[in-house]
């Protein structure tokens, strides 16, 4: 980025806290209002806000391009799949995909 935008942040836990949730909130909002988007190392299976799962046991990188509702709400940006290349998760669900891995925002 030509500057030092990026600032990694790992959730060590199998299951995000309430304090690390609302990091990573902060961190969604702040970075996307700043007009970069955060991405994140993801493991195992979570669920978006239409209900479908999203499984990567081996781990994976997304990429998080929005937010509404004050960041309790996220929008994915993900090359896994073209048909699911973008689908919005609970900042809960999404805290918990992150956990034992990191972001960077």
């Amino acid at each position: 980025t030509g500057r030092k935008a990026y600032e990694s942040t790992e959730i060590r836990s199998t299951k995000a806290d309430t304090k690390q949730t609302d990091e990573l909130r902060a961190d969604i909002v702040r970075t996307i209002d700043d007009g970069r988007a955060v991405v994140a190392n993801i493991a195992g299976t979570a669920t978006d806000t239409d209900g479908n799962t999203h499984s990567f046991e081996g781990g994976h990188y997304i990429s998080v391009i929005g937010y509404r509702d004050g960041g309790k709400t996220v929008t994915i940006g993900d090359s896994a799949n073209p048909d699911t290349a973008s689908y919005r998760m609970s900042v809960d669900n999404l805290a918990d995909w992150i956990a034992t891995r990191g972001y960077t925002s």
